[in-house]
């Protein structure tokens, strides 16, 4: 980027500062009269008013806390004699500090799921690569910048010890706000999408083939923002790049490039230890050179291109999990005919307190990490987990507690159904890929770290060694 092609765009977004959020205070939200979000169910479903749940002293704290925010912002309000009433579910988030989740599970359960399609996404990422210039773009709370439908509010009602209250905007955890996010980034970027800007649910990226004309496109961009009051998150902002992640590709001007994290949990694989053959008596078992070719050959085959389909729309994805006490993995398949064909395959190594987990939790587990690394997918289709475990009872027991709770919170949105296993060819490559996946070995023994005061040779900021066991040395 040339000097004056960085002067142009620190200029554009200077011009533009209006469209940006950095509090809750700054949203004023989307026009209700234009687009709200609607709660449709069976004119017959039973209301259901959960029965309070215990917390412990530092979750009522953090709920007390996260309740004054949301009433000082203006997402919540204090309701009386509510008809249907949920429990708060407090999940720890990786900073250490408390998120508020609502279980809304009885409510979802009676509403039908929004037939209204959300954008192919093959469509979308050819239609982004090959850009010069891109800008990738998420909302501040964009689910929260949506209001409820005035009708419709009560029914979000959730309980906590200073009373309860109900959401006056869209919150997290609903069934079918993705369906209505979308269906206003739609409508509001009807004359830019395809030329400006691609879409899909909060994911935002402008594009452009000349430096001069994206700050153009940006302000094309920002003019709809404004013009409907939707703010963005700075902090979640890139602008003017030319390569980036979009729906899991990554995106450059070439086109659309390798993504090698979609076949890693195949080709990052190592050779298996046979434990049986070493059993056998006067039997000498050793990885000959061929052996060793007829493994890295059918790595290859397994993560060959054509092998890995795009799912068509309409049609279910099916999903397998394989857990053993060091590792998870799971397989996105759709079928087709009776043909079962491979969509996505990931794994992932145990750690710490996860090796101590129960079968059924290291199952769970696989569950919402497929959930997090294939979210695109799980919010495009309904998924149907295929497994002889009772994960479907332990997720739905009303008295969950701990990290059952939070993995029970993550998966409310989607639309997941449970069916006993048949057939067995994807659950045998689920259990390949679990079986292969390498253990990460920790290193044992001290760290030292040693700072030399507030200068370095540089004299400026600070000198830092990091001396570590094996004679690890980061300076």
């Amino acid at each position: 980027m040339t000097k004056e092609q960085k002067a142009n765009l620190i200029h554009c977004l200077q011009q533009n500062c209006d469209v940006f959020a950095w509090a809750p205070e700054d949203m004023p939200g989307i026009d209700p009269n234009f687009m709200n979000h609607r709660l449709s169910m069976a004119k017959d479903a039973r209301q259901v008013m959960q029965k309070k749940r215990k917390q412990g002293e530092e979750k009522r704290k953090a709920i007390q806390e996260e309740t004054n925010k949301l009433l000082k912002a203006g997402f919540i309000r204090e309701v009386r004699y509510p008809e249907w009433l949920a429990n708060v579910v407090m999940v720890r988030k990786a900073n250490g500090k408390w998120r508020m989740c609502t279980d809304y599970t009885d409510l979802n359960k009676v509403c039908p799921k929004d037939p209204y399609p959300l954008p192919n996404i093959d469509r979308l990422v050819d239609n982004v690569a090959g850009f010069e210039f891109l800008s990738f773009m998420d909302t501040y709370s964009g689910y929260n910048q949506i209001k409820m439908h005035p009708d419709d509010e009560e029914k979000t009602a959730f309980i906590t010890n200073g009373g309860a209250f109900c959401y006056k905007v869209m919150p997290f955890g609903l069934k079918n706000v993705e369906a209505t996010y979308q269906r206003l980034m739609d409508k509001i970027f009807e004359d830019v999408i395809g030329r400006d800007i691609e879409v899909y649910v909060d994911d935002m990226v402008a594009k452009s083939k000349g430096g001069e004309g994206h700050c153009e496109a940006l302000g094309r961009v920002f003019e709809v923002l404004r013009r409907h009051q939707l703010r963005l998150n700075p902090e979640k902002c890139s602008f003017r790049v030319q390569a980036g992640r979009f729906m899991g590709f990554m995106l450059t001007e070439r086109g659309i490039e390798a993504n090698l994290d979609k076949c890693g949990a195949v080709i990052t694989s190592e050779v298996a230890t046979s434990v049986l053959n070493t059993l056998k008596k006067e039997r000498n078992f050793a990885w000959t050179l061929e052996c060793e070719e007829a493994f890295l050959r059918l790595k290859a085959m397994l993560a060959t291109p054509p092998i890995l389909v795009r799912p068509e729309l309409g049609q279910p994805l099916y999903l397998y999990i394989s857990v053993t006490e060091a590792a998870i993995s799971s397989v996105l398949i759709q079928e087709k005919e009776r043909e079962q064909y491979l969509v996505y395959f990931i794994s992932k190594t145990l750690q710490g307190p996860e090796k101590r987990y129960q079968k059924f939790e290291r199952e769970a587990l696989a569950l919402v990490v497929a959930s997090r690394w294939l979210r695109l997918y799980f919010q495009s289709f309904s998924i149907i987990v295929r497994t002889d475990l009772p994960v479907q009872q332990v997720l739905r027991k009303p008295d969950l507690a701990g990290r059952m709770v939070a993995w029970s919170v993550q998966l409310f949105e989607f639309d997941i159904s449970f069916e006993r296993r048949c057939q067995i060819k994807a659950q045998a490559l689920a259990d390949f890929i679990t079986e292969l996946t390498p253990e990460h070995k920790q290193l044992e023994g001290d760290w030292y770290l040693s700072v030399d005061g507030s200068s370095n040779q540089t004299r400026s900021g600070a000198g830092v060694i990091l001396e570590g066991p094996d004679a690890i040395l980061i300076e």
